[in-house]
């Protein structure tokens, strides 16, 4: 659909509205009549745009892309994923809280999330490591670290490790990064 100059300000102020909604009142309590609301339109442009709720979720829920990660051989891939995904929660989370919190509950939200995972994330994991046969499982060992992270700090608002400072989390996510992409995580499962 080719968007106007008007229609994409319209499109844009939902999206913006939905991410927010969805984080704040979680997907079951969020309608679409309070997300065309917050944004100043019509309910009908919202069905217009996204066509249905699951579909507004799905496009509200992931506005950051990993592939700012330098996979360039030589670079520290730890240290610059630490720095992306940390900037991410640090700047703006609520579009990937609201799928977060969604996920235990809605397979739909599940699916989405893995979508996420096997469109944007792994590419840049297979990029950097090309010549590994278990970068897949690398990659989402990675990803359950971050994903717990996120949950315990930013969600859930754990101490101490929602207090604790940018930089020794920073130190701590990349050195586990390290060892889930450096050292052996298990015998070679077995064919059979």
């Amino acid at each position: 659909m080719a968007f106007t100059e008007r229609s994409a300000k319209a499109r844009t102020a939902i999206l913006a509205a939905a991410a927010r909604r969805f984080a704040a009142d979680g997907y079951d309590r969020t309608t679409i009549r309070a997300i065309a609301q917050d944004a100043g339109v019509d309910p009908s442009m919202v069905i217009r745009y996204f066509t249905s709720k699951a579909d507004l979720f799905y496009a509200a829920s992931w506005t950051a892309s990993p592939t700012s990660i330098d996979a360039a051989p030589g670079s520290d891939f730890a240290e610059r994923y630490a720095t992306v995904f940390i900037d991410v929660w640090e700047r703006d989370q609520s579009a990937l809280a609201a799928l977060l919190r969604a996920a235990p509950t809605h397979p739909e939200a599940v699916e989405q999330l893995q979508g996420v995972l096997d469109r944007q994330f792994l590419p840049v994991f297979k990029e950097a490591f090309p010549e590994r046969a278990d970068v897949e499982q690398r990659a989402a060992l990675i990803v359950s670290q971050t994903i717990g992270l996120a949950y315990c700090r930013y969600l859930l608002r754990l101490e101490p490790l929602a207090s604790m400072s940018r930089d020794r989390l920073h130190h701590a996510l990349a050195g586990t990064i390290r060892r889930y992409l450096d050292e052996p995580i298990g015998p070679a499962p077995q064919d059979g």
